[in-house]
């Protein structure tokens, strides 16, 4: 075979095997189209969401009286935060320290209306509030769960940071399973932590995904930090939100202790087999308490309720719920280098 019809066959082959194939672009010019697609699939993403969720969003308006003047008028403090509709008659979830002791609240949605809404009840311990509205025409917010995200997905926040209603902000889920200390000491657990901007007025606003649908209500920001901001789980707020309709509040039980956490001596913990090297010592025990009434003493530490290990004051808060209300408890304790077992009943937390 001569080359010059060698060479006319492999072009011919060449031809064949790119035949229905798109042409290739042009040197610095090939990411160009896929960014562009993905930027825009993005933007559509935020606009979407944002137009789903936005007519639920609302501006939380709030008076507190903080004392009394030289006149003996009452002096009031205004703040504010965020909120979004929940249900169709009006109910609206925001955090438990914007509407904390309000003598006056006032809701604004996005389209201007503006009317007052009263307190149905709030949780400190979880930063979680729900309050009441009588208007027409209200859109729910989609609730979504809180429990199917993975970190790195797309998380969008609305809200009105320093009074700047509706704004939009958007990052990703920077992880999850979170604990975050609440402004009533106790540790609020799975909380979400996201790089979505969050400022001073979007607490209690909501944190959506790419379908508008609500995973979080947003709670806190570490200050001295950039991009580290937080959501309460909405599978955290579902729960606490039929607890506040169904009682106002939610209930704890407590044995009348003041403590906290402390090692435990490395002999102590091999002579017991404790499978914690930490326990809650008492620094203090209420008069007429579950704990006084138990024999519980200053200074015994606390290792296990009811065979759970207690390795700090956490693990105790966590162990009290409201199903140990009235129910006989043992538990188990340290004094001095010897183990006690006490039976005691806890009662509702006040």
């Amino acid at each position: 075979m001569r080359l010059d019809s060698f060479s006319a066959d492999l072009i011919s082959s060449s031809a064949g095997l790119t035949a229905g194939l798109p042409p290739e672009p042009l040197a610095g010019d090939a990411a160009k189209p896929s960014d562009t697609f993905l930027l825009d699939t993005y933007s559509r993403a935020v606009t979407a969401a944002v137009e789903k969720i936005s007519p639920s969003v609302v501006n939380v308006e709030v008076h507190q009286v903080t004392g009394r003047s030289r006149s003996g008028e009452p002096s009031e403090r205004r703040g504010g935060g965020s909120g979004f509709v929940f249900t169709p008659d009006g109910l609206i979830l925001t955090n438990s320290h914007v509407v904390h002791d309000a003598t006056r609240i006032g809701i604004t949605f996005s389209d201007g209306r503006r009317v007052p809404a009263h307190t149905i009840g709030d949780d400190p311990a979880t930063d979680l509030a729900v309050i009441r509205l009588d208007a027409p025409n209200l859109r729910p917010a989609e609730l979504g769960d809180s429990q199917q995200l993975r970190a790195g997905q797309l998380a969008i926040a609305i809200g009105n940071p320093y009074g700047f209603q509706s704004t939009v902000t958007a990052g990703v889920i920077s992880a999850l399973g979170r604990s975050l200390r609440s402004y009533s000491g106790r540790l609020i657990e799975d909380v979400i932590q996201t790089d979505a901007a969050l400022n001073p007025g979007n607490s209690g606003g909501p944190l959506v995904n790419s379908q508008g649908q609500v995973i979080g209500v947003n709670t806190a920001t570490i200050l001295p930090a950039q991009g580290i901001c937080f959501a309460i789980g909405i599978n955290t707020a579902k729960f606490v939100a039929s607890r506040l309709l169904r009682d106002g509040r939610i209930r704890r039980s407590s044995i009348g202790v003041s403590a906290q956490t402390v090692p435990i001596h490395r002999r102590v913990v091999r002579f017991y087999n404790l499978p914690k090297e930490t326990g809650v010592v008492v620094v203090g025990v209420e008069p007429n308490s579950p704990a006084r009434r138990a024999g519980v003493r200053e200074s015994d530490v606390i290792v296990a309720l009811d065979e759970k290990p207690v390795a700090g004051v956490d693990d105790l808060h966590r162990l009290l719920t409201d199903a140990q209300v009235g129910v006989r408890c043992e538990l188990t304790l340290i004094r001095y280098t010897e183990r006690v077992m006490l039976s005691i009943y806890p009662e509702e937390a006040r």
